[in-house]
């Protein structure tokens, strides 16, 4: 997500506080959500922060077209970063597809 710090570099500075914030923490917040759902105990718990994250994902993506939109930053600048997050959301989902075929148990399958 460093990529979400490089692009707003060129924002405008009355963006700081609103823009430039947004993107920032809503990139930082992928990895985090991520790193915080492993370290606990429980796969539900885990999958929770997982679709959190993924909620940071779209978040991020809809500031990045928001920002192409108002003329702001260039589409093409940001296609690498939406080409990152939406592997990104492939992955999320997979990974909480895996943990909850896992957390559930032939009894609540129905078999």
């Amino acid at each position: 997500m460093k990529l979400a710090y490089e692009l707003t570099r060129g924002l405008p500075s009355e963006e700081k506080f609103g823009l430039v914030s947004q993107i920032r923490r809503a990139a930082a917040s992928i990895p985090a959500n991520i790193a915080e759902g492993w370290g606990r105990h429980y796969p539900a718990e885990f999958i929770q922060f997982l679709r959190t994250a993924n909620g940071s994902r779209t978040e991020l993506e809809t500031h990045l077209i928001l920002c192409v939109d108002l003329g702001m930053i260039p589409e093409p600048q940001t296609q690498p970063l939406l080409a990152e997050c939406e592997i990104l959301g492939r992955q999320l989902l997979a990974l909480e597809r895996s943990l909850s075929r896992r957390t559930t148990t032939p009894a609540d399958s129905g078999a």
